[in-house]
């Protein structure tokens, strides 16, 4: 049995603890947050504190809080020579004070309070400056049902990078879409078939040979009239920006119309 403390209560640690108490090969120990009110409702469940003095020994104390607290936090944790991880894609593993042994748990997913999470869809990356820990990590992550790789510092940092791309900004996008198609009371449902299928479709094919649209067509006509209806100067720069980089992507160069030489 794996005995970990959770530190932290936004939605990775919430979503975490929800996973780790359903696992007969974990058990968590204890549950801190510096805010009792954010955690109290747990105490029937587990035990929820807010005094860093009372954490117990724990195989792993899991630091799931935003990345500028990872740092500080682990600096004033009152103890030593104990595995600590973080959960960030961003922070680096010397982040953590070298006074403990170090370690990432990453869970590569987006995490929203309303959304339930099925973990087995949830690749963790896992990272330790031991074998054995690393060992300890890996069971750790099976134990949520999730699919395991060992990924450094800098390739995780790379992947967190890459998933802004796929979720923060796709999101942005679908967002200025509902914007769009609300201004004339265009029902956003109407929409998420395509945007299901457009990732359905990566699965099969890579997003390079999945890309469809005018700009991949060089639909000229078609690309003046989208600049034409959007009203939002923001949204003509985002649409042109994406619509030349698609066109790059893909070996349209535009030809300059040169005057005839008298």
């Amino acid at each position: 049995m794996i005995k970990i403390a959770i530190l932290g209560a936004g939605n990775v640690a919430t979503h975490l603890y929800k996973q780790f108490t359903k696992s007969n090969a974990v058990v968590v120990q204890q549950w801190y947050n510096r805010t009792f009110d954010a955690i109290k409702s747990f105490q029937n469940e587990t035990e929820v504190i807010d005094d860093l003095s009372q954490l117990k020994e724990a195989d792993v104390y899991i630091l799931a809080v935003s990345d500028d607290a990872v740092a500080s936090l682990s600096q004033i944790l009152p103890f030593e020579n104990r595995f600590v991880v973080h959960t960030s894609g961003s922070v680096n593993i010397h982040d953590l004070d070298k006074k403990n042994t170090r370690g990432v748990f990453y869970p590569l997913q987006t995490f929203s309070s309303e959304a339930d999470v099925d973990f087995n869809n949830v690749p963790v990356c896992i990272e330790s400056e031991s074998k054995g820990k690393l060992a300890l990590l890996k069971s750790l992550g099976e134990a949520l049902g999730s699919k395991i790789y060992k990924i450094n510092t800098e390739q995780r940092q790379t992947l967190h990078l890459s998933a802004v791309f796929v979720n923060n900004f796709s999101n942005q996008l679908y967002r200025i879409a509902h914007e769009i198609s609300d201004a004339k009371s265009i029902n956003f449902e109407i929409l998420k078939p395509l945007i299901q299928e457009t990732a359905r479709k990566i699965e099969d094919m890579s997003p390079y040979m999945a890309q469809t649209g005018p700009a991949k067509r060089n639909d000229k006509k078609t690309i003046k009239r989208h600049l034409k209806q959007l009203e939002s100067d923001e949204h003509k720069a985002i649409y042109q920006l994406m619509t030349d980089s698609i066109k790059r992507t893909h070996g349209i160069v535009e030809r300059k119309r040169t005057k005839p030489k008298n």
